[in-house]
C-alpha cells in the first residue's frame, strides 16, 4: 500500500468528535451537562395590590354645650348684642342730659354724606350690605351643623300663607306700636324718633325700603330663628328662651327711650311665640319689613304735614 492509502486509512480511522449540544433558545438558561433542562422560571411575587379600605373616620361629634354657648355669644357680639350695649350707653346719656327726653331726637335713617347725594347713596348701600354680614355668619353656622336656612323657616315654600300672616301681624303690631310710641312721647319718656332724615332726592324711598328689609332680615333671623333654635339645643325652657329673645330685641332699641324698649320687647314676645307655633321666620320677616317700610316712608311723606306726628 502506498503512503497516501495508509494516511487516508489513518484519517478515516480517527474517532469523530462528539456532537455539539443544541443551543438553548434566547432568554432561556441552558442546563449544565448531566442535568435536565430547566422548566419555565417560577413566577416572581405578585406586585402588592391596593390596601384594603380601613375603617371610616368617625363623624364630627356635636359641639359641647360650652362651645354652643360661646357660638351664641360670638354671633351677638358682632351683631345685635353689640347694638344693645351701644343703645344702653346712649340711653344713659339721654337720661343724664340737661334736656328732657321729649326734647331730644334719635334719627333712624340719616344722611351719611350731607351735601354730597351721590356719595351718600353709595355709603347708604354699603352700610345696608355690610349690616347683613351677621346673617351670612348664621347661615354658615347652620350649614356646618348640617342645617339649611329652611330649618328655621327661611324659604319660599309657603309664599301665600307667609304673606297673609305677615300682613295681618304687621297691621296689629304696627298700629299698636305707633299708639304706644305717641303716648310715651307725649308723657315725656320717649325721645323724638326721626324715622328718616335723607335728602329729598330720587333714591330716598328705595333706600328707605332697603333699610326696612335689612332690619327685618337681620333681626328676625338672628334674634328669633337662630337664637331660639340654639337655645333649644341647650335644653333651655321655651318660656325662658322667648323671654331672653324679647329682652334682647328691646335692648337694641333702648336708644329711642323706655317706650321703645317696652314696645319692642312686647313685639319680641309675640314674634317668638309665633315662631314656636309656626316654625317659620319668613312671615316674621315680612311683618317686620311692612312695619318699618310704612314707618320710614310714612314719616318721609307726613312729617310736618300732620299735627299728631312729632316734628323733626
Amino acid at each position: 500500500m502506498t503512503d497516501e492509502t495508509s494516511a487516508g486509512s489513518a484519517v478515516s480511522a480517527a474517532p469523530e468528535p462528539p456532537p455539539r449540544p443544541a443551543q438553548a433558545p434566547a432568554g432561556r438558561a441552558q442546563a449544565p451537562p448531566g442535568l435536565a433542562p430547566p422548566g419555565p422560571a417560577p413566577p416572581g411575587p405578585a406586585p402588592p395590590g391596593p390596601a384594603p379600605p380601613g375603617p371610616a373616620p368617625p363623624g364630627l361629634a356635636p359641639p359641647s354645650a360650652g362651645l354652643q354657648r360661646w357660638e351664641i355669644v360670638t354671633v351677638f357680639a358682632v351683631s345685635l348684642g353689640a347694638s344693645g350695649l351701644y343703645a344702653l350707653v346712649s340711653f344713659i346719656g339721654s337720661l343724664t342730659a340737661k334736656q328732657s327726653l321729649s326734647k331730644q331726637t334719635a334719627t333712624l335713617n340719616g344722611s351719611l354724606a350731607p351735601g354730597r347725594p351721590l356719595l351718600d347713596l353709595f355709603m347708604q348701600l354699603l352700610n345696608i350690605t355690610l349690616s347683613l354680614a351677621p346673617v351670612l355668619l348664621v347661615f354658615y353656622l347652620l350649614a356646618r351643623a348640617g342645617e339649611r336656612p329652611s330649618s328655621i323657616g327661611v324659604d319660599a315654600r309657603q309664599p301665600g300663607r307667609d304673606l297673609a300672616r305677615g300682613a295681618v301681624l304687621a297691621a296689629v303690631i304696627g298700629g299698636s306700636g305707633l299708639g304706644l310710641y305717641l303716648i310715651a312721647f307725649h308723657i315725656g319718656v320717649e325721645l323724638n324718633v326721626v324715622a328718616e332724615n335723607l335728602p329729598d332726592i330720587w333714591w330716598r324711598i328705595p333706600v328707605l325700603l332697603l333699610s326696612a328689609a335689612q332690619n327685618a332680615i337681620v333681626e328676625e333671623v338672628i334674634v328669633v330663628g337662630y337664637l331660639l333654635s340654639r337655645l333649644d339645643r341647650l335644653g333651655v325652657r321655651p318660656s325662658r328662651a322667648i323671654a331672653l329673645s324679647a329682652v334682647i330685641r328691646g335692648s337694641y332699641h333702648l336708644y329711642q327711650g323706655a317706650g321703645a324698649f317696652i314696645g319692642n320687647a312686647t313685639m319680641g314676645l309675640i314674634f317668638a311665640f309665633l315662631y314656636r307655633r309656626w316654625g317659620r321666620v319668613t312671615p316674621l320677616i315680612i311683618a317686620h319689613f311692612l312695619i318699618d317700610a310704612v314707618t320710614f316712608v310714612g314719616y318721609a311723606l307726613l312729617a310736618g304735614h300732620v299735627s299728631w306726628m312729632p316734628r323733626p
